[in-house]
Order: structure tokens, then sequence, then C-alpha cells
């Protein structure tokens, strides 16, 4: 009785959410009265789809906190030095069920009426779209944590798969699913609100599954070559795909709190610019900055050959970024031109993406101590500089700078703070990025690797309005300062590193010192900085900003591409033991999370469950275990 209360209760919260805007107001039902009218699968789709947008609770902890940290798409310890706070997870965990939870109702229910003759000409098409949508739901949990149930059980606790069944079965699904959509049944025009995304356009959701084919195949590139390949050879005879960007998988945000919240719209999240998208911007495409700034800024761009003021006291210089230790005060002199779109410049008052209404971001002045009562003051006003994370000890306390953030270092713009931008799940240009590296690596696209290249670089660029730089950007030969280059032809290596002058940041004199450009252990041994794959992936990371961290996140742990810094280690790190001052010029995957551990009331609730997904985890339930699909060294 208690299930079948709970249940009913579940169909009425659902059902109230849509009555305002369906013919039920014309109903008089009594309200215990579940009937088929009230129960349809548009509603639970509707209602799995839009929570999944995550509100500001789950969001800021998820995909803000978790997922930008570890894809690198933000200035954050946290994560990113092994840091997992368990309530995070439990929150996941719980809402993410909730999701898969409504998402497997649509799909009972549409199986139902088909199975009874009770179904609209539309139905069977309606389970194709939630079976889609399951798939990419069950994916994105399995993409944290690893093993997962792969369908909800009725009345017993769902026994965990591992992370190759899932990955099997969400590629079965999609590949079913996209085969039986029908794209010449019409959709009722009474269903079309309840798909915030497509507004069940069939059409559109064939792209969408088959996209997903691509995304999900080429995830099993490094450890299941021959199902990566004929998932993806598959796919392409199909045809369709995101590759324009009327086709992209978009929900539109909005103000207030709940599901269609923005989930970057938290004010006190500075999500300033990280010292790894930096070293890839700065010079990338050769684009000066004379061309993208207005005249007040002029005066502040910098020499091409001039990295900045050296502080070593209060800058750390234990990390492999190539920046460490120097303060840009002023601009660079060239910049991807995305770079200035993305994150506002400090002190740039006038730019209509400059963090609104908060007053702590509109204060330049910044210092850094010497000693007691010798401070040196910076001017933060119209510069650009990005720092590592991890530990600075006595040098981070020095640096009023690092610890307060906003206003002193270029942030996240406020198009994506302000829940006025819509929510990008999958866009053309990662369809293309994905064509490329497949075509790369000799399977068959209908395309060449440089054209997909060129054509996921455009479709960005037209994302951020920058294609008036597209052109001299492709040809660009120039090195950014990780030693990749745009130019898809242009696989000449950079060398060990490139004069710069700097000036001491304490007697103001001048120097030159060669930056390195530093080693990626974790790609080719380290031997490969400015190679195809390198380009793509690294061109898919600017692009995957700032709405597809996760995808960030799980290139990385693929490839080990594009370079990311080690955290600094000025103070050893608690979570992360094995970054120690003697190996922190090398990468290692324990240098990097690669999961979320399972939440404690996960253990605590189904310990037969608990077991059996770590025992197809293949390692301890910790935040360095390598997923199946990962690298493993």
């Amino acid at each position: 009785m208690k299930n079948n209360m709970k249940k009913i209760a579940i169909v009425i919260a659902l059902a109230t959410g849509f009555i305002g805007c369906s013919k039920f107001d014309e109903i008089n039902t009594h309200p215990y009265n579940v009937n088929d009218e009230l129960t349809q699968p548009e509603y639970f789709f509707n209602k799995s789809l839009t929570d999944a947008q995550q509100d500001p609770n789950i969001a800021e902890r998820i995909f803000v906190l978790d997922w930008k940290t570890a894809g690198r798409q933000h200035l954050s310890s946290g994560l990113a030095t092994g840091t997992v706070n368990d309530s995070w997870s439990a929150e996941y965990w719980k809402y993410s069920s909730q999701w898969h939870s409504n998402i497997h109702l649509a799909i009972q229910k549409a199986e139902g009426q088909l199975a009874e003759n009770a179904a609209f000409d539309y139905t069977s098409n309606m389970l194709q779209v939630s079976r889609i949508w399951r798939a990419y739901l069950l994916t994105e949990i399995s993409d944290n944590f690893g093993p997962m149930p792969i369908e909800n059980s009725n009345g017993t606790n769902p026994v965990p798969s591992s992370t190759q069944d899932v990955y099997y079965y969400a590629l079965a699904e999609l590949k079913d699913a996209v085969d039986k959509l029908d794209v010449a049944v019409p959709t009722d025009d009474r269903i079309k609100k309840y798909d915030r995304a497509y507004q069940f356009s069939w059409e559109k959701w064939k792209r969408y599954g088959n996209s997903m084919r691509l995304r999900l195949a080429m995830r099993l590139s490094e450890v299941d070559l021959t199902k990566a390949k004929e998932e993806f050879e598959d796919a392409v005879r199909v045809g369709l795909f995101i590759e324009d960007a009327s086709h992209n998988f978009t929900v539109a945000e909005k103000t207030g709190w709940d599901g269609l919240s923005g989930v970057m719209s938290r004010s006190w999240n500075s999500q300033v610019l990280p010292s790894t998208l930096n070293n890839i911007y700065i010079g990338l495409g050769g684009v000066p900055s004379s061309s993208l700034v207005g005249p007040s800024m002029q005066s502040y761009i910098k020499p091409e050959n001039y990295i900045g003021k050296r502080y070593d006291k209060q800058f750390t210089s234990l990390t492999n970024d190539p920046s460490a230790g120097y303060w840009l005060d002023g601009l660079p002199n060239k910049i991807d031109p995305r770079a200035y779109k993305a994150f506002f410049i400090p002190g740039d008052f006038t730019n209509s993406n400059f963090l609104a209404d908060n007053n702590e971001a509109k204060i330049t002045t910044s210092y850094l101590v010497n000693a007691p009562g010798d401070t040196i003051k910076l001017d933060t006003k119209f510069t650009w500089n990005a720092f590592a994370i991890g530990s600075w000890g006595e040098k981070g306390s020095k640096n009023n700078m690092y610890n307060v953030l906003v206003g002193k270092l270029p942030a996240l713009s406020q198009a994506f703070r302000a829940s006025t931008s819509s929510r990008i799940f999958f866009a053309n240009w990662e369809t293309y990025f994905l064509l490329s590296e497949a075509s790369l690596r000799g399977w068959n696209t209908g395309t060449t690797a440089q054209e997909a290249y060129e054509d996921g670089v455009k479709a960005n660029f037209d994302y951020w309005d920058v294609s008036q730089y597209a052109t001299q950007y492709l040809a660009s030969e120039e090195f950014n300062r990780v030693g990749t280059s745009v130019k898809f032809t242009h696989t000449t290596e950079p060398g060990v590193g490139k004069q710069m002058n700097y000036i001491d940041g304490y007697t103001n004199a001048n120097g030159t010192v060669t930056i390195p450009y530093p080693t990626n252990n974790l790609y080719q041994n380290g031997t490969v900085k400015n190679d195809a794959l390198t380009k793509i992936i690294t061109q898919k990371f600017i692009a995957n900003l700032p709405w597809l961290p996760l995808e960030s996140w799980n290139d990385h742990r693929r490839l080990g591409l594009p370079f990311f810094e080690n955290p600094a280690i000025e103070v050893a790190l608690t979570n992360m033991p094995d970054l120690t001052s003697s190996n922190y010029m090398t990468n290692s995957i324990k240098f990097y999370p690669q999961r979320l551990p399972y939440p404690s009331n996960f253990k605590s609730g189904s310990l037969e469950g608990y077991n059996t997904a770590v025992s197809h985890l293949g390692g301890p339930d910790n935040v360095f275990t390598p997923l199946w699909w990962a690298k493993q060294n």
C-alpha cells in the first residue's frame, strides 16, 4: 500500500505541473483518480528533461564545483586536487536517479499504450525519443561514478552493471531508437510544449541520437577500438547528425530557482580564468589583441615577447605551468579571439558582460606582501592573468589577488550567469571534431580530418560571433604557451621553449628567460605537442567552454589532452599524495581526478549493490581509480 501511495503521489505531482496549460482545466477529476489522461509519456519525459537542466542547488555542486573544476574551465582546486564532497555526490545521486526514474516511466507508459493498442500516432516516436534521452542520462551518471544500474527495477534495488555494459547498452539503445524514429509522422501541436529542446521534431531527435552515438563510440577508442570503429561507422551510415546550429540540443534558461535556472548563475562562484585555458589561449591563432579590444585598452597591450613581472616570493613556481611566477601587467599581444568573449577583462566596467551587481569586482587594486608593513601595490585594471590551482602555502598568504579573485582576474562573462542563455547539451562543432578525430584514425566518415576540423572551428567561431577572424586563425602557425598551433597541416614541433623578456617585480630590472613548452607525459610519452590529434582536442576543449565541462573532463581522462598543468605543490596536497615536490614537472593520471567516489548513502543503503559496483570498477572506490574507457596509467 505504501508503494502504491508513493506512485500515486508522484503522478499527482507530475500532473499538477501541467494542469494549468492543458485541457484538464475542463475536467472535474477526483485528485486520487489517476487515469490514463493524467499519465501520458510526454509528461514524464518533460519532467525528466526539465529537471536534468539542474536547479541551482545541484548545478552549483556538480556542474560548477565538480565538472568545471575537473574539466579545467575555471580556477578551482577542489576535485582537481583530489578533494571530493560526499554530500554533493549524494545529492547528484538522488537527483539523477529521479531524472532516470521519470524517463523510465515515460518509456513504460509508451510501451504500455503501444501494447494495448491505445497509442497516439506519435507514441512510438515518443518512445524512441525517451530511449535516446535515457541513454544520455545513463552515460552522464556513469561518466561520473563508473558502474551503474542500467535500468530501474520495480520494487527491488537495481543491480549495477559494469561501465562497459553501460556503454554497450546505451549504444545499442541509440542505434535501435534512431532506426525506429519515423520522421514522416507529424508532431501533434498539443505535445510540443513538453519538449523544451526540440519541440518533438523527430528529425532533430534523430540527429541528436546519432551524434550521441558518435560521442559514445569515440569514448571507447582507447580501450575497445573494434567496437568504437564499428559503432561510429554505423552511425555515419545513417547520415543525420547535429551539423548546423539549428540542430543544436539546447534548453533555454530562465531566472528563478528550478531546473531551468542558469547552471552558472550563482554570483558567489567567481569562475575565473584558469591557467590551463589561458596557456592555450595566449598566442593561439595569431589574432592581435589590438583588433579585439577598444581604444581605451590599446595602450595596455604588451609586446609579443614579454611575459610580465616576476614575483617569485608571492607566486608559486612548484608546478609545470609555463606561466608560473609571472604577473602580466597588461593584455597579451595575441590571443584566441574567443577569450575576451568568454571572460571579461578586469576593470572593463562598460562591458555589458562584466559581472553585474558586484561592487567588489570593481576594486582593481591588489597588494602583494613582502613583509609586515611592506607591500607592493598592483593595479589589475586591463590586465590578463591566470594562476595554477593547488597549494600555494605561504606564497598564497602573501598574494591578495590569488585569495580575492573577483575583479582581479578575468572571470566568466555575465552572458552565462544571468539565466538568459540556453544550456547546450550537444552542438554542431562537437560532431565535426568527432568526425575529424575518426577520420584521423582512418575510419570511414565521409569527410577528411582537416575539413571536419576546420568546420568545427568555424561553427564555434559562429557561436561566439567572431567568424571574421576564422580564415586568419585557421592559417596560423604561431604556437601558444603549450606549443600547439592552429593550422591543421602545421605539425612542426615548437622546440624546447621561447625566449621572453620580463621585469623583476622587486627591482624593476629587465631580464630575459626561456619559458619552456611543457611536456605532456600523458600523451605520446611527452614527445608530441603539435600533432593533428592535439589540435583537434585543443579546439574541442576551447569550444566546450562553458557548457560542456563534463566532456572536457572526459577527453582528458580518455587521451590526456589537452595539456593540464599539475596543481602547485608548495605544501603537500593531502588528497593527492602521489604528487610531490620531486615529480611535479611530470604528468600522471594520479595527478588528476578520474571519477567521483560513490556516495556513502549508496553503501549504507545497499551494501550488496555497492560491493557489486566496486567489483566492476576494477580498483578501490576513490577519486583516482580510472574508469574502464579512460587511460589506465
